[in-house]
């Protein structure tokens, strides 16, 4: 399997750990705070919008674990099966830097094996995948939610092709939405086209929107 480009651990503007990708000039999360926008985009605009008992969850880009780790640790009583996808998943020793940091759920939840699916807590299902999100495609509606935490359009365009977003309205379920922190008016027109309901809503600190696609 090819190698991710090398990064580096660095903390956001709350306190909240992200990484940075010299090659692609990107963080996994927003410098203005990893875990705000997490919250704001992935919890509160995503999973609580959700009302279900049992919610199948899809996200892109599994990165440091946060939006596994807020999940899980917010669910409530709802029963969540979670499935990652993320081609360059951390390393042993990434992994074992960020339990050192003091961040040992991410950490258990990274630790699982690709392919292996495991219950973390009562109640919270995860697996990892590392197939590329373009080869990525199901059979069979199967997700409540999907979290689009893939790297900026800028950065890698080929993530937020009319392929992938017609990939993702036919994985989702009916009523089921999408989330995303991206806000760019050819990547909601783009999920128009394929069938989306699109929303915008206002973003978290220092962005004026994100995006929430509905699968009515």
């Amino acid at each position: 399997m090819k190698q991710a480009s090398p990064r580096n651990f660095t903390t956001s503007s709350d306190g909240s750990l992200t990484m940075w990708v010299p090659k692609l000039d990107e963080h996994y999360h927003s410098i203005h705070g990893a875990k705000t926008e997490s919250q704001h985009v992935f919890i509160d605009a995503g999973l609580a919008a959700i009302d279900k008992d049992a919610v199948s969850i899809l996200e892109v880009g599994l990165g440091t674990a946060l939006n596994a780790k807020l999940t899980m640790e917010q669910k409530g009583d709802k029963a969540i099966d979670y499935y990652a996808l993320e081609k360059f998943p951390l390393s042993p020793s990434e992994i074992s830097e960020i339990k050192e940091l003091g961040h040992e759920t991410e950490a258990q939840i990274l630790g699982v094996a690709p392919g292996e699916k495991q219950e973390v807590i009562p109640g919270f299902q995860f697996e990892l995948s590392t197939k590329d999100l373009r080869e990525f495609a199901v059979e069979t509606p199967k997700f409540d939610l999907i979290y689009f935490d893939a790297f900026a359009p800028s950065a890698q365009p080929e993530l937020w092709s009319e392929q992938i977003f017609q990939n993702m309205y036919n994985a989702l379920l009916p009523g089921g939405a999408l989330v995303t922190y991206c806000a760019k008016g050819v990547v909601k027109r783009t999920m128009k086209a394929v069938g989306f309901e699109v929303e915008a809503l206002p973003g978290p600190p220092r962005k004026r929107e994100m995006t929430r696609a509905w699968k009515r």
